[in-house]
């Protein structure tokens, strides 16, 4: 499959077809990072970040933590301690 490099303001544009992009299942807004490699220019898709609990928790500090929401009263069955 051939595409053609375009002209984007003062950059270079490169447009994937649709059925290639659907293939590597690219959309718009989609991250890639761009590689020089001996055969040329790789683009990859990158992943989502995986986060743990633990890192998130670590982050964690008085400056970013919100106080307590109130709901209002009991309603139900809910033990209130």
């Amino acid at each position: 499959m051939n595409a053609r490099i375009q002209k984007w303001g003062n950059s270079l544009a490169l447009r994937l077809p649709k059925v290639l992009a659907d293939e590597v299942r690219l959309t718009e807004g989609t991250q890639v990072e761009l590689l020089r490699t001996a055969e040329g220019l790789l683009l990859k898709a990158r992943g989502r970040p995986r986060y743990r609990l633990a890192d998130l928790v670590a982050g964690i500090t008085p400056g970013n933590r919100h106080s307590e929401t109130q709901w209002g009263p009991a309603r139900g069955r809910e033990i209130v301690a």
